[in-house]
């Protein structure tokens, strides 16, 4: 886990209210919430439209507008956004870059049963599969 990376991608501590050093920082901001402008910053960071963002962390665009930047996400949307967010600087690290990231998350992938590892964010299990991949290729090891 790359703390650093998540924070930014999240907007940093003067947006989510406090640095993360440790994974407690983690489970504290999820429990806690996250504030919207976070989201909207890692939908930014990422290059991805709310439209798809929302229905990843399952709830509606509508939902998200409504809200004030301000405002705190609730325990399960900012949980969520916090495995996205690793994902993310995982990602950035395993390709050295968000953009080669971007093309691999975007593309059919066998060792995930040809889904695209973008298509598999929406739960937690499949953000974990997409972690774990992102390790067999960091490690050389291509399934």
């Amino acid at each position: 886990m790359n703390a650093v990376l998540i924070e930014d991608l999240l907007g940093g501590s003067g947006i989510l209210g406090h640095k993360i050093h440790t994974e407690m920082d983690l489970y504290e901001l999820g429990k806690n919430g996250i504030p919207k402008k976070a989201l909207l910053y890692l939908a930014k960071s990422i290059n991805m439209p709310i439209k798809t963002l929302s229905a990843i962390l399952h709830t509606t665009e509508r939902t998200l507008q409504r809200k004030k930047d301000v405002d705190l996400l609730n325990e399960t949307i900012s949980e969520h956004l916090l495995q996205l967010a690793e994902v993310y600087s995982r990602g950035e690290e395993v390709f050295d870059g968000i953009e080669a990231f971007q093309l691999w998350i975007e593309s059919p992938d066998k060792a995930l049963g040809d889904k695209k590892p973008l298509d598999l964010l929406s739960s937690r299990y499949g953000i974990q599969m997409v972690l774990d991949e992102l390790g067999r290729i960091e490690h050389g090891v291509f399934s």
